[in-house]
């Protein structure tokens, strides 16, 4: 009975091993490499790119089933452990099982799957694809009953604003926890780059006029992100020698991480290295944008401003009920804003939002309708939409 025990330990162990194994293989293999191979009839290739078109609900829904398999072979080896031993002899084997839990079924597979993209996920294909659809329905059965527990408290009308605040708070932990780079990174079209063949002096001048403290080193275009200035390692130099000389000779190295990164995580990574701006990449390697740890902190405690932010808030509201976004204001916040349920899982932004209802570029004061919002085009620069105003419908003050 005690054998078959450990053997259904061992079992459970073994599942959360592979699981983790394929996760982290899952999400460093590109998804253009996974449609290349599944054209070429590998096993298990079509299954990852399928997978892959949503990148947003893997880690979540991986991380529950992993952290539910661990759990169960812990409870179960304590249990176990429980019958055959007592005193200080049962505290040392218990220490020594959690310890070999985490090695076997955490750590050591973690790092068999970073260093195997593509070959476990592809093996593991239909192991991933039941896990993704078991944890995603866990984790949106947790979510309506997180969102059930907030909405008495929306409510009810009477409750002061320390109530609001918190409400506020807990609602951005739960949407922190679900976010990726993606949605709260600068995209590379707002970016402010210097070429590597800039002075010192230049790029005092461009820092001055930005206001920024870190901006990226750019070699050959945009995609090719060489180095990182900062206004600190600048300052210093130009104060030692007044002569200009290539920026190259003081940027540091810049510090790259998918756009499909769970924010929760870059933080977290962002911390224990003391790292202060990164830049996102896309699934082809390309540059998609750049993530500062001050964004993701707002993420959780809303905008902060301070004495050198001279940009318009995403959100400005108008006298007559309506407001002025940002084109890169995500549809989801739009939302939240407005009230409505314009369909996010197409677009991004409100930016694209419009992009894709004009199936152009639209001209200013161009009018768009969908469900109940009213979006116009306020501000287009080139083949870009900058600004959008934004109303209920039925509420067109302008």
């Amino acid at each position: 009975m005690i054998w078959l025990a450990w053997a259904a330990v061992a079992t459970v162990l073994a599942l959360a091993a592979a699981l983790r194994a394929a996760g982290e293989s899952l999400v460093r293999t590109p998804r253009a490499d996974a449609l290349h191979d599944a054209a070429d009839g590998k096993e298990g290739a079509g299954t990852v790119a399928a997978l892959l078109e949503d990148p947003t609900r893997i880690q979540p829904a991986i991380s529950l089933i992993h952290a539910t398999l661990l759990v169960t072979a812990a409870v179960s080896a304590a249990w176990v452990t429980g019958t055959m031993l007592s005193g200080s002899r049962l505290v040392m084997a218990l220490g020594m099982a959690a310890a070999m839990i985490v090695l076997l079924g955490d750590l050591w597979p973690r790092s068999v799957g970073r260093n195997r993209p593509h070959r476990i996920a592809y093996r593991l294909a239909r192991l991933l694809r039941l896990a993704i659809w078991i944890g995603g329905r866990a984790a949106d059965l947790i979510e309506d009953e997180e969102d059930g527990a907030l909405a008495p408290a929306e409510a009810n009308g009477d409750h002061d604003p320390s109530d609001q605040e918190e409400i506020r708070m807990i609602s951005s932990v739960l949407e922190f926890s679900d976010a990726i780079v993606r949605e709260v990174m600068v995209p590379r079209t707002d970016m402010v780059t210097l070429g590597a063949a800039s002075t010192t002096t230049e790029a005092l001048d461009l820092i001055l006029d930005c206001g920024y403290s870190r901006v990226p080193v750019t070699g050959r275009g945009t995609d090719d992100i060489v180095g990182m200035v900062y206004a600190k390692d600048l300052l210093g130099r130009v104060a030692e020698s007044r002569d200009p000389e290539p920026v190259a000779g003081i940027s540091r190295d810049p510090y790259f991480v998918p756009e499909s990164k769970p924010v929760r995580d870059l933080l977290r990574e962002m911390q224990s290295r003391q790292i202060h701006i990164a830049i996102a990449v896309d699934e082809f390697g390309g540059t998609a944008g750049l993530v500062t740890i001050e964004d993701l902190i707002e993420e959780l405690v809303g905008e902060i401003v301070d004495e050198y932010d001279t940009e318009a808030p995403m959100v400005q509201p108008l006298d007559d009920g309506g407001f002025l976004v940002a084109a890169r204001l995500s549809v989801d916040d739009l939302n939240q804003v407005l009230g409505a349920d314009l369909p996010d899982d197409e677009w991004d932004t409100v930016g694209g939002l419009v992009l894709g209802l004009a199936g152009r570029v639209p001209m200013v004061g161009e009018r768009f309708e969908m469900g109940e919002a009213v979006l116009v085009a306020d501000r287009v620069q080139g083949r870009r939409v900058e600004r959008v105003l934004v109303h209920r419908v039925g509420n067109t003050g302008r």
